[in-house]
């Protein structure tokens, strides 16, 4: 739970990912430790996934962010994250994974695909937020992605 700071960090480091306040991280680690990641490599934080599952979808593990330090990409870290947070108990009953990605975010569109090529699993993509939602804000469009079932 102490390393909000350092994901805060990492976020900023890790464009084009909207990057929330310490407290917030804070909050994910505190609720949801069973569906968050926390990678450290030789003492640093190396990655962090955000994720939870939707109270009325328990079939569903909602993927919120992805973050890679600069030094570790390249290295699978996010899909591996990924493997071990499928694997825990908190995922036993998911069938289905599900984020939201910018159209230019090509390496977690990759990350994604891949994920679905190993679960042999369908990826679907859909509309979900516009831009207009953002409330006048700089965003690009949000679209989801779903990949299952599995």
């Amino acid at each position: 739970m102490s390393d909000g700071a350092a994901i805060q960090q990492l976020i900023q480091d890790a464009p084009p990912l909207d990057v929330n306040s310490t407290y917030a991280y804070l909050l994910l680690c505190l609720h949801f430790r069973d569906t968050c990641v926390v990678a450290e490599r030789n003492g640093q934080l190396a990655g962090f996934i955000s994720a939870y599952v939707p109270p009325r979808h328990p079939d569903v593990l909602f993927v919120w962010q992805v973050a890679v330090h600069p030094s570790a990409r390249g290295q699978r870290l996010g899909a591996a994250m990924l493997t071990e947070l499928l694997a825990r108990d908190a995922a036993a009953l998911v069938r289905y994974v599900e984020t939201t990605v910018s159209p230019d975010n090509a390496a977690s569109r990759r990350m994604f695909a891949r994920l679905a090529t190993d679960l042999n699993a369908p990826l679907d993509e859909q509309a979900l937020f516009p831009p207009t939602l953002f409330g006048g804000a700089d965003h690009d469009d949000e679209r989801l992605l779903r990949i299952g079932p599995f």
